[in-house]
């Protein structure tokens, strides 16, 4: 019987052999202290040298993997596997645990580094992608996390030299890591020529740039930034595994066994072979160096760690061995001394010294050993081998005395007789041989009895049987020697055993936890005379049970270190230590035994800290069974607060819904009413599961939750005020130390902690993202700035938070059983203490994770139940109120003592100045002294005490009390009766507040004309509520059953009451007493009703689908109404008392006649016109609209119209409170909603005047009262909120720009596709026929000619080096909005182009650029901040939202010198469309173009997402901060405008009110501009500016444009406000206007652009000017004064530009594009010189050789030719239908070719004049034309086609020249192809999807640029034959570059851009001469 408890002795870990060489590296190190860290299994060791002593950490749960040493050498972090693995930051002198980081990684953590001041760890995990992430480990905080590559990563490191640089390395590949932000972005090493790309396995940073790194072949390769430059070549023979660096240069060990010493720059200094020293062998591999002074660390493979001294390097120091790989199973101790025997699958056996703790001897064996077992005298050891076969040594010399195979597999298990004689030995093919020792070990017997393998032996102590287990867990018994089984129970009850190590048998049942069948106890072994046992299990735990223990489930002491399977344990011979054995770890752990009589000294050895927590059941084992509950206790535990649906549920549901309804709702629906309501007073109070959730506030009001609802109560004006921001039941309250704030936790799925102000009842912070289900307890610190919690999912988390950022601090499981109460420490912020069923944890915060340690009860009791505790007057103490009506005291984790404090439970218990109180389940208040040695007084609550102020009764006396707070000079006490009182120091009581009891509240009636209603409950009474002001209960009466239903009668005299039994009363209305009842059904009376007039007969409904109709004066029944098919919810009377109308649980809307219940048949249209009495029906078209779209999942339970017919009230499953217009016809009608109950509202009614309203909740047990606010009587108030379930069907507007832009998808540029139709083989994969002559390689023939007529022959041949971005020719206006804006006091102007930010200089035109984006930019906005001058933030494209360099980014920037301060990788999935700004300048807003349109605040300096939320289902288009605040802003977007609060971490946003203006309706809004006095101005679709007041519509200014508003911009300085629209121009409009702060006055400015209408898409306004960007690409400045326009920047409205063209002598060009113009453009002068607008779109344009001419080619097949001085047409010719692709001039002049899609090419002859009449064609081009050359002599021509296939033809002829010889012989005058030989190597490999799509020879024909789909410009070596030849890239596009070329003198190289419509300059640089 004694298993009841775990034993009281104990083990404590002495030793550990082992170092974990294998899987591992870099994991040993010096400490500061000169001791050695290192880690085996899941435990991290820190060993002297000097005292030979180990200390140990145990904070893992697994095997540790990775290890890294602070720079100041005293701090270890160690990362861990495991499916939820964390990382430990702990300290290596005092072994506690200092940081927990976790809850990132998944799988493993497999390398870990300190930055170069220990300030920030990085690690990287083991799943697939290899996660790298940066952690500020002080505060647990996660800083940065992307994706480290597909394969394995070895090793990181932070470069020492460079700030926020690191390195990685891994499988075949080395990355250079920069942190910017919380954007952690890598560039792959670039292996080149220099080296071998293969994996790197080590690396160690140095200054300049310098990297080092170890190779598996054995060579070091040495970087410079990210390029390799050279390697040092067989530094080691095989891979290098470890380097490390120190002071004195670096050490590196490798595979070979050899250690090398380097200089501090890579120069060789010595080496050390340690295969070749004294304990060295072959094969021996370094996994681990560390270098200190002249010590070197090395740890080994198999497991060896050497210590050398440098000095003496030959003479390496063994200090720690162990197994190697392979595992361990085999453990025996010596019969007689302290020696210890193991044996593993590496072969080797060892014998160790447990007093030395040292290795004394090993030998190796031919075969894995399995079991070994030393023979009483000590003289032989037998080993069990894993081929079947056993040996047997001397264990003084290890030599060999027998080696025997009778078996072919394992031996498992050996064990020699008691006396010496025998040796029984068991195999895994399930039988034991039985050999006799003195008859060198002839075998004598055998037992065959078993079924399954052999486990476990023991001998009896005559030797005269041994019993055995097998793998099927069964247990016999054979006699010896001959082995012959014993059948009879009898003979073997008497027998004693030698030893035991079985695990199945009576005496060990307690070792299984009840429930299980599993075997997965590896071993046991029984200490007969400590009466303890000891097992070792599969999950790593070794635990102390008492033995016997003979009941299942028995309790034990477990111990963690072990990280996998424990597969054996054995005490010493003296019982003085534990030896277990790791499977997998093959380590062996030494424990230390501890007896009882030794624990009284050694308290200090409490529990350990560990932050395990293991996956037996018990974890909590050490505690005995805990007597029975309290009832109340037991009740509330099984209380579980799921919810079938949540509200957080509810948008989902709807969306799924809407789906199915998408036809039902074209009718325009009932606006909702205009009536609203707010809520008055609420009746109740949540006692019966809450404790501790009542207290003072600062200026003395009383603040306590009921419902979902935060109640602050005035005591003097008997009013109260709500806290509504809750929609859930809240469960718990706190008040922060000043009693001004106070915290509230919810249910719900992902539950919320709201911090509010008691004074203005606003939210200040909302945590949440932790925590399931709900919050059950809250706590705020001595200091107030942290809150703690703890959550009710099934382990109980507690997490510790600090509350005004919202960031979670700390978390950490609590328990599996029920946590009732979290008190934070008074004195020291980072403790805390939680209490609650069997249990009592005392926690301290460790970085991200909280460390708990049990309360030691000690001999002094039992573990109880804990319901409350509070801290004393000093850090050590704590007081916890018990279950049994104990006060326990505690000192730091230690039981003191237990005082008897009340009878029952002790619920609640408050600390005072000096003393304590405490209240109980008996209904007593009792104060104490300060250290509970005796009572002072006591309050017991009576009836008799009650004061005569009360507001209302006392139900019973001494109610169970559940909380108390003390001030004011009073007690404040809360009942579970739902009682709020107050108790005076001199013994009056008043009755402040009251509710109902617990159980459901159904019954709810309104007196006929006075303001009174009485309600009914589960709780058995029948309550009369005074309505008026006193707000009191003003009559109760208990009844014998529950009640459902009641109903005044009309003359107010009379109160039927239907009960849950299928009786009903009626009582009298005014003194409660009985005047008659009646039991008639046996199932609850659902509904009661009088009818109307005199009263003369009442219907009583029930659950059995009937209605009896009693006569009230005969009091007889007179009718039955029956042919409801289920049970009756609802009943109405018509006016006249003739007709009922029935609802039904089937919802069957009912019709019968009274009184005698005969069924009528009422069509639907008829029911409407006649007079109902009352009408709570919800069936039936006139409440068709109050179903919600959820109404399969939802009920509405409840309504109640108002006497004028107008307003229907009702109540729903949900807790809301939703009024409609009368009759709500229609799916779907608008309504008011109010969140207060919290599920599910059972009654609503109004009162006779409709003045008030009043709703029951059932669950929460509260009565609301509300007060009915008229239509014109309106102050704002937060609670209303409009909505109806099915989003407006009215559209929010159109306008074709709108529409492109919100159906626009953006896609990353590496997916980026081809953008012409090409199809065939590219010309890298095509296989080339070898040409027929092969010259020979000395030729006498004539050398080749020129590939490239050169023209600038004068000058010296200089290849092109770079090119450099310098001018940008457009501006994203098509898309975007808001993204130009002045900078420098209007100097410069920012805005952007594809994937460049851009400073444009006004006065001068120059240009610079932001070019680190990597596609395209979304959005820009400035920082306005004086602090933050000059600062930007750019958003850009992207592709999933994996934190990988492709995820969408915003970079801020510095527009001055173009440095990026920070970049912020989001998890806006597609893009990032939005940013802004805050009025400090410290946060930035964004949004996305994900699905949600996510909207996110950043702290961008930290790189810290502090919050995000999903915005709005459909598009965002802007969202901005106000520009005076940090924490509100608004968004805006199609049908959408959203008014947002950030508080804390949360955000919490309202939609725009419309209802107040007449026929208002949600339109599209595009942008938004800010007023004072919190007013908010939309631009909309229409033209129309929409004015907000906080969040209501308050006027409309109509038409402020003719069409959509696309930009508004407020002036901080004077706050104008400009406006942009699209307009056409007109005398006295404009697309421009400067209103006045309130939109009433506009000054309007033309735009003289020449457009049929102007679309303005951003606007700025600066010093006397307004700067606008147009839909058409251009940035207009106007003066304010003068109006005057002048153009700054332009470009093509529409692309792709496809048409490019050069001046053969200046540096101008020309382009063509869709948008149907030709424009001329100086790169001197950076402007567009002239634009000629054709009509068609142009896709192709050339200049003629003497540069007069211009020939364009147009979409429609039609090409014309100006003449460049007068740009009049020479000629015009459409020979073709299709569109022409290319058009050029020949050599001399005379001809003109034109290429089409038309797979054609025409040639027309100039000198014949105008007419252009074609004189040939070329034949069969298999495809469409792309480019056309021509020859320098002008007799051939090059086509490239649309197939991938190049031909040459002659001209005129337009013969098809197919002699490959003659074509090489050809010089061209230009070169645009992109196929042929000479360019092979533009095409790259990865261009599986996408194109080159252009290319150009320079003039000098040696340079090549080409441009493709992925927006890249590419700069060659012409020619370049080769595959994938070496080039530069250059970014400045978007996807698709269209064309490409040279200016004249090859100054200049131009691009044209296919999706941006840019045109691109970069200046070309030459290579220098040497």
């Amino acid at each position: 019987m004694a298993a009841r408890s775990a034993p009281s002795c104990h083990l404590r870990l002495e030793w550990v052999y082992g170092y974990r060489g294998h899987q591992c590296r870099n994991n040993l190190y010096y400490t500061a202290a000169k001791e050695i860290v290192y880690f085996v299994a899941g435990v991290g060791v820190v060993y002297s040298p000097r005292e030979h002593r180990q200390k140990f950490y145990r904070g893992h749960s697994d095997d540790i993997i990775s290890l890294a040493l602070h720079p100041e050498r005293a701090l270890v972090a160690t990362g861990q596997v495991g499916k939820e693995p964390y990382i430990c930051v702990w300290d290596s002198y005092t072994v506690q645990t200092v940081s927990v980081l976790k809850d990132v990684h998944t799988h493993g953590i497999a390398c870990l580094a300190f930055d170069l001041d220990g300030q920030r760890l990085v690690s990287v995990g083991l799943d697939s992608k290899n996660a790298v992430c940066v952690w500020d480990w002080k505060r647990g905080k996660m800083l940065s996390m992307a994706p480290g590559h597909t394969d394995r990563i070895f090793d990181i490191s932070w470069d020492l030299y460079q700030p926020n640089k690191l390195v990685s390395c891994g499988v075949k590949h080395i990355k250079f890591w920069s942190l910017c932000g919380n954007a952690l972005t890598p560039k792959r090493g670039v292996f080149g020529k220099t080296g071998d790309l293969q994996t790197i396995l080590c690396l160690a940073c140095a200054r300049d740039e310098l990297t080092y790194s170890g190779a598996l072949n054995g060579d070091i390769y040495v970087w410079k930034g990210i390029n390799l430059i050279r390697t040092i070549q067989g530094a080691h023979t095989a891979g290098i595994f470890s380097m490390n660096a120190c002071e004195e240069g670096f050490a590196t060990g490798g595979r070979d066994g050899c250690i090398r010493l380097w200089d501090l720059t890579f120069k060789p200094i010595t080496v050390i072979d340690l295969r070749e020293t004294d304990q060295g062998y072959k094969g021996l591999s370094v996994r681990s160096v560390c270098w200190r002074g002249d010590h070197i660390l090395v740890g080994t493979q198999d497991g060896e760690i050497f210590e050398i001294v440098v000095h003496e390097r030959n003479k390496p120091f063994l200090i720690m061995q162990g197994h190697c790989e392979g595992e361990l199973w085999a453990l025996a101790v010596h019969p007689t001394k302290p020696l210890a025997v193991t044996g593993s699958d590496d072969r080797s056996v060892r014998i160790w010294s447990l007093v030395d703790h040292a290795l004394i001897a090993r030998c190796n064996m031919e075969e894995p050993i399995r079991c070994a077992a030393v023979n009483v005298d000590g003289i032989h050891l037998a080993l069990g081998m894993k081929d079947g076969s056993f040996t047997v040594l001397r264990v003084r010399d290890m030599t060999e005395v027998v080696h025997i195979k009778d078996r072919k597999e394992a031996i498992h298990e050996l064990k020699y007789s008691p006396d010496g004689t025998y040796l029984a030995v068991g195999c895994n093919d399930s039988s034991v041989d039985i050999y006799g020792v003195a008859q060198r070990y002839k075998k004598f017997g055998e037992c065959v009895g078993s079924l399954s393998f052999i486990t476990h032996l023991d001998w009896s102590s005559d030797s005269r049987y041994l019993q055995t287990n097998d793998g099927n867990g069964k247990r016999l018994f054979y006699r010896m020697p001959g082995g012959k089984e014993v059948a009879s129970k009898e003979e073997i009850k008497g027998v004693h055993w030698a030893s035991w190590t079985c695990v199945s048998g009576l005496e060990v049942n307690g070792i299984w936890p009840k429930y299980s069948d599993i075997n997965d106890i590896n071993s046991v072994d029984g200490n007969y005379i400590g009466q303890v046992l000891v097992t070792a299990d599969d999950y790593g735990i070794v635990k102390l049970f008492r033995y016997p223990c003979l009941r299942k489930g028995a309790k034990f002491k477990k111990y963690i270190g072990h990280s996998a399977h424990v597969t054996n344990v054995r005490w010493s011979h003296d019982y003085q230590w534990v030896i277990s054995i790791g499977g997998a770890d093959h380590s062996v752990f030494q424990w230390k035994f501890i007896p009882e009589r030794r624990l009284k000294d050694a308290l200090h050895m409490a529990p350990q800290e560990s932050l395990a927590d293991s996956n037996s059941d018990e974890s909590d084992s050490d505690l005995s069974d805990v007597p029975e509950l309290d009832s109340e206790i037991e009740q509330e535990t099984q209380l579980t607060y799921r919810r079938q649906v949540y509200k957080e549920d509810l948008p989902q549901l709807k969306e799924q819904y809407k789906e199915k309804q998408k036809s039902g709702t074209s009718k325009r629906r009932e606006r909702a009413p205009g009536n609203s309501i707010r809520l008055h007073f609420v009746h109740g109070y949540r006692g019966y599961d809450c404790r501790s959730n009542l207290f003072y506030t600062q200026i003395g009001e009383i603040v306590y939750h009921v419902a979902a609802v935060g109640v602050i109560y005035n005591r003097q004006q008997n009013t109260q005020r709500f806290y509504l921001g809750h929609d859930d039941d809240i469960l718990c309250l706190a008040v922060h130390p000043l009693k001004d704030y106070v915290a509230t936790g919810q249910v719900g799925r992902d539950p919320s902690i709201h911090i509010w102000d008691t004074e203005t009842i606003k939210p200040l912070s909302i945590l949440k993202g932790y925590h399931q289900y709900g919050v059950c307890a809250v706590d705020f610190s001595a200091d107030g700035k942290r809150l703690a919690s703890v959550g009710i999912d099934d382990s109980h988390t507690v997490v510790l938070w600090d509350w005004k950022k919202g960031e979670k601090l700390s978390i950490a499981r609590g328990s599996k059983d029920k946590i009732f109460v979290v008190k934070m420490n008074p004195y020291v912020p980072d403790k805390l203490i939680t209490a609650g069923i069997k249990h009592m944890k005392f926690w301290r915060r460790a970085g991200g994770g909280l460390i708990g340690r049990k309360g030691y009860v000690g001999t002094l009791g039992k573990s109880d139940t804990m319901m409350c505790a509070v801290y004393g007057w000093t850090e050590e103490m704590a007081f916890s109120g018990t279950s049994t009506g104990d006060v326990c005291i505690w000192r730091d984790i230690f039981l003191v003592k237990t005082v008897k404090a009340h009878d029952g439970p002790v619920f609640s218990m408050h600390a005072l100045e000096k003393g304590f109180v405490t209240g109980g389940k008996d209904g007593v208040v009792a104060l104490w002294d300060d250290s509970f040695e005796r009572c002072l007084k006591t309050y017991a609550i009576k009836r008799a005490a009650l004061a005569p102020g009360s507001k209302g009764l006392l139900l019973e006396d001494n109610p169970s009390i559940r909380a108390i707070s003390l001030g004011h000079g009073h007690i404040l006490v809360g009942t579970k009766n739902g009682e709020i009182l107050e108790v005076d120091k001199s013994g009056p009581i008043t009755l402040l507040v009251q509710g109902h009891m617990e159980g459901e509240a159904w019954g709810l009636a309104t007196h006929p004309y006075l303001p009174i209603c009485a309600t009914v409950s589960d709780d058995k009474t029948l309550r009369i509520w005074d309505l008026s002001p006193s707000h009191c209960m003003l009559a109760v009466r208990k009844l014998k059953k529950g009640g459902r239903c009641c109903c005044f009668s009309p003359d107010g005299k009379a109160l039927a009451v239907g009960l849950n039994d299928g009786s009903f009363l009626m009582a009298n209305a005014d003194t409660l007493e009985d005047l008659v009842s009646f039991h008639h059904r046996k199932e609850v009376i659902s509904d009661i009703r009088f009818s109307p007039g005199s009263g003369k007969y009442l219907a009583v409904a029930s659950h059995d689908s009937f209605i009896d109709i009693y006569n009230v004066m005969s009091s007889k029944r007179v009718g039955i109404c029956k042919g409801a098919t289920s049970y009756i919810t609802h009943v109405d009377w018509d006016i006249r008392g003739k007709l009922l109308q029935v609802n039904t649980g089937a919802k069957e809307q009912l019709f019968f006649e009274a009184p005698r219940g005969k069924k009528q048949t009422i069509p639907s249209g008829e029911a409407e016109k006649i007079g109902w009495a009352s009408w709570t029906s919800v069936l039936g078209l006139c409440c068709e609209g109050i179903w919600p779209v959820t109404g399969e999942v939802m009920d509405v339970t409840a309504s109640s119209l108002t006497s004028d017919k107008t307003v229907l009230a009702t109540g729903d499953d949900l807790g809301f409170v939703k009024l409609f217009r009368y009759p709500a016809k229609g799916k779907f009608g608008k309504f008011k909603r109010y969140v207060a109950h919290s599920t599910h509202v059972t009654n609503v009614r109004w009162t006779h005047d409709d003045s008030m309203l009043v709703t029951l909740g059932g669950a929460d047990m509260s009565l609301m009262v509300w007060t009915n606010e008229m239509e014109g009587y309106r102050e704002k108030r937060p609670c209303d909120s409009e909505e109806s379930d099915m989003d407006s069907e009215e559209d929010g507007g159109y306008d074709s720009d709108v529409t492109r832009e919100n159906e626009i998808s953006y896609t990353i540029r590496a997916l980026s596709t081809n953008i012409r139709p090409m199809f065939g083989i590219k010309p890298h994969l095509q296989q080339k026929e070898p040409s027929t002559d092969e010259r020979p390689p000395v030729s006498r023939a004539p050398p080749q000619p020129e590939k490239l007529q050169t023209n600038n022959v004068g000058k010296k041949k200089r290849p092109i080096e770079d090119l450099v971005l310098e001018l940008v020719f457009g501006y994203r206006g098509r898309d975007c909005r808001n993204n130009v804006h002045y900078l420098n006091d209007g100097d410069d102007i920012i805005y952007h182009t594809a994937s460049v930010g851009i400073l444009h200089n006004v006065a001068t035109g120059t240009q610079s650029f932001y070019q680190e984006h990597n596609d395209d930019i979304l959005c820009l906005t400035v920082n306005q901040h004086p602090k933050f001058i000059n600062i930007v933030a750019t958003g850009q494209v992207g592709d999933s939202a994996d934190m990988s360099a492709t995820a969408p980014s915003i970079h801020i920037w510095d527009a001055v010198n173009k440095q990026t301060l920070s970049i912020l990788r989001c998890y806006h999935s597609k893009g990032v469309c939005s940013v802004s700004f805050s009025a400090t300048g410290k946060l930035l807003l964004s949004v996305g173009l994900d699905p949600e349109h996510t909207v996110t605040i950043w702290r961008w300096q930290e790189g810290a997402k502090i919050a995000s939320r999903a915005g709005h289902n459909q598009r965002i288009f802007v969202a901005e901060f106000r520009p005076d605040s940090d924490s509100q802003f608004v968004s805006v977007g199609v049908k959408h405008v959203k008014f947002w609060t950030l508080a804390g971490r949360a955000l919490l946003s309202k939609k725009g009110l419309l209802s107040t203006l007449e026929d208002a309706r949600m339109q599209t809004m595009l942008a938004v501009a800010f007023g004072a006095n919190n007013l908010t101005f939309t631009g909309t679709i229409s033209g129309d500016v929409c004015v907000w007041k906080d969040h209501i519509l308050c006027r409309i200014v109509a038409r402020a444009h003719n069409g959509p508003v696309f930009a508004m911009y407020t002036t901080l300085r004077d706050g104008l406000i400009v406006t942009g629209g699209k307009e056409r121009p007109s005398k006295e409009g404009g697309a421009v206007k400067l209103w006045d702060q309130e939109l009433r006055r506009c000054r309007a400015f033309r735009l003289e652009t020449g457009q049929a209408s102007d679309c303005v898409r951003s606007v700025c306004r600066g010093k006397g000017k307004i700067l606008v960007g147009t839909r058409n690409a251009e940035i207009i400045e106007v003066g304010e004064k003068n109006a005057a326009c002048n153009v700054l920047v332009s470009g093509h409205v529409d692309g792709p530009v496809w048409g490019l063209a050069t001046h053969p002598s200046r540096d101008f060009f020309l382009s063509a594009a869709e948008d149907g113009t030709v424009r001329l453009w100086d790169i001197a002068d950076r402007k567009m010189l002239n634009k000629v607008s054709l009509g068609h779109a142009a896709r192709t344009v050339c200049y003629s050789p003497e540069g007069d001419m211009v020939a364009i080619g147009m979409r429609n097949g039609e090409f014309i030719i100006l003449l460049v001085s007068s740009l009049k047409i020479w000629g015009k010719k459409r020979d073709r239908r299709c569109a022409i692709h290319d058009i050029r001039f020949s050599p001399d002049s005379r001809f003109l070719a034109v290429g089409s899609s038309e797979n054609s090419v025409d040639f027309y002859d100039l000198t014949l004049g105008p007419t252009l009449n074609r004189i040939s064609y070329c034949k069969d081009i298999p495809s469409f034309v792309i480019q056309m050359d021509f020859s320098a002599d002008s007799r051939h021509l090059q086509v490239s086609t649309g197939c991938y296939k190049r031909h040459v033809y002659e001209v005129p002829s337009g013969k098809h020249l197919m002699d490959q010889a003659a074509i090489d012989r050809i010089t061209w005058a230009t070169w645009t192809s992109i196929l042929g030989d000479e360019v092979m190597g533009i095409w790259s490999r990865h261009a599986e999807k996408a194109d080159v799509n252009c290319a150009c020879v320079s003039h000098s024909g040696i340079s090549l640029v080409t441009g493709d789909d992925f927006g890249m410009v590419k700069l060659f070596d012409f020619p370049c034959p080769e595959k994938f030849a070496k080039h530069k890239r250059f970014l400045g596009h978007s996807p698709h570059v269209t064309n490409i070329r040279f200016t004249s003198g090859d100054r200049h190289v131009i691009s044209a851009g296919g999706d941006d419509c840019r045109l691109v300059t970069f200046s070309a640089q030459d290579r220098p001469t040497y």
